[in-house]
């Protein structure tokens, strides 16, 4: 039966090629998204096993911080660019999910995380969600989840008005955009929780500051922040 089910396997991907998300070569006929190749490849921070590492620094001074991180560096022309478009505007969920499930085998090694209750992802404004399908920092978490064992709130948090892309805007211009524009759903869920707050990227962190605000207004809740990537200074 198991040469069947190889052969099988074989077979469909002579007809199907599974090919990697990263450099468009053949990916083999596993699950896995990415070729060996590409997976050595990718540029680890090795942020989340320091305080005080780029991502920390970024909110010092705006909001309280238990612990923060990004898996990756991103810049241009990069592997990390080619599969954060694919997950961003390509519609490839399942990259999203593949890549979470990294993050989350990663962070499940360091006990400075040990703490997190629950993963909740930056929440899209329901008119760029009908318009995607998807939340790619859900998809992220949800990955997450299923190497790391801590429930996916999505609920929690939700994004009260449209804004205007954040891609050309300066620090202070991206602040004044996000101002206001989070509420929390279920604050007697979250109060004394520590949670991980999700995103594919971090630039200024103005998106995830006012998030993050929100969110810390709930009486006790301790907050941590990581996302999939960083640019690459």
């Amino acid at each position: 039966m198991r040469l069947l089910h190889d052969l099988r396997d074989s077979l469909l991907h002579l007809a199907y090629p599974h090919l990697c998300a990263g450099c468009g070569s053949d990916a083999l006929t596993t699950d896995v998204p990415l070729c060996l190749r590409c997976l050595s490849h990718l540029p680890l921070t090795g942020f989340e096993r320091h305080a005080y590492n780029p991502v920390d620094r970024l909110f010092w001074g705006r909001i309280p911080l238990f612990a923060a991180t990004a898996q990756y560096y991103f810049s241009k022309e990069s592997i990390i660019q080619r599969l954060m478009h694919g997950i961003k505007y390509g519609g490839a969920e399942e990259l999203a999910s593949f890549m979470g499930t990294l993050m989350g085998r990663q962070l499940a090694l360091v006990p400075r995380f040990d703490t997190v209750d629950a993963l909740v992802p930056l929440p899209l404004h329901r008119s760029r969600m009908k318009k995607r399908g998807y939340n790619q920092a859900e998809l992220l978490c949800k990955g997450m989840a299923a190497a790391w064992e801590r429930p996916v709130w999505a609920d929690v948090s939700e994004r009260n008005s449209a804004t205007e892309t954040q891609t050309r805007k300066g620090r202070v211009a991206r602040w004044q955009n996000m101002e206001g524009r989070f509420a929390v759903a279920d604050p007697a869920r979250l109060e004394g929780r520590h949670l991980l707050l999700i995103d594919d990227v971090v630039t200024t962190g103005a998106t995830l500051e006012a998030c993050g605000r929100a969110l810390l207004a709930v009486p006790g809740v301790t907050l941590s922040i990581a996302t999939l990537c960083i640019a690459a200074s």
